[in-house]
């Protein structure tokens, strides 16, 4: 179990990460946390440092946006996620950020991943857009063997020859990931669909399979968001998907209960 605050990721409670692509303002940003917190998210996501592949594309708030997530986690009780994307980034963002996320093109910066080692903030790593499990586990061992072994994983969909979603949720990678680690694996339903109407089904999925929780993008107007509004739920959205996950995750914690072995994988050290 990674602990975060008062509670952990990996001990059998199912922790939904929730929040904008994009830190755009104070207003937006309150606004969303105070919704999801409502509607039963533990902690809220937030891109103060935006990795775009347009040179062109909002880039992001930097150290204001970081400054913008302390607030709104001051005035809800959210713990904080934000993208680190630099080692030389590190110590700052872990000034404000409870976790730090390491994007699905950074698996493989492996100079960033050995200054996250040294870290004392959790690690969400997400997997490469091209990357197989093997490749995804061997990131986060150097993380690991840097000092660092408060790690989650994180399934985002991969690339394939497929054009109907943004990427394609590998849904078997979080039984398998469970069973050949020992450590928490979370889904990113957001950026496997890339559709807004496909991420209630791909988390009731993510919660079948034994997912430890999951990372969605949330947007007060999503047809006005800087980054990624085609994939992000609006309040009311997120509002109902959490209210259709409960028995999902009643149903998975009640198998956890009666095969223990789900919680702490078989043969992982």
């Amino acid at each position: 179990m990674v602990p975060v605050g008062n509670f952990g990721i990996g001990g059998g409670e199912f922790v939904v990460m929730a929040g904008p692509c994009a830190v755009e303002s104070e207003a937006q940003l309150l606004q969303t946390a105070e919704a999801v917190a409502a509607a039963g998210a533990r902690i809220l996501r937030g891109g103060a440092y935006k990795p775009r592949s347009s040179p062109y594309a909002f880039q992001g708030l930097v150290v204001e946006g970081l400054k913008l997530l302390r607030k709104a986690s001051q005035a809800t009780g959210l713990a904080i996620i934000t993208e680190v994307m630099s080692e030389d980034d590190v110590d700052l963002i872990a000034e404000y950020a409870d976790i730090m996320q390491v994007g699905t093109r950074s698996m493989e910066n492996y100079a960033l991943l050995e200054a996250l080692g040294g870290c004392d903030r959790p690690v969400l790593l997400k997997r490469g857009m091209t990357a197989t499990l093997e490749e995804l586990l061997r990131s986060a061992q150097v993380i690991a063997m840097a000092g660092n072994p408060q790690i989650i994983l994180c399934e985002r969909g991969i690339r394939t020859f497929e054009t109907a979603t943004r990427n394609t949720l590998d849904i078997a990678a979080v039984p398998v990931l469970k069973t050949v680690s020992h450590l928490p694996v979370i889904v990113d339903p957001s950026h496997a669909a890339g559709v807004r109407s496909l991420v209630p089904v791909l988390s009731r999925a993510a919660a079948v399979v034994g997912a430890d929780g999951l990372l969605v993008e949330v947007h007060p107007t999503p047809e006005n968001a800087m980054s990624d509004g085609n994939q992000s739920l609006t309040c009311g959205e997120f509002r109902s998907m959490m209210a259709d996950l409960r028995p999902y995750i009643e149903l998975q914690q009640e198998s956890r209960q009666l095969c223990p072995q789900l919680l702490v994988a078989g043969g992982a050290d």
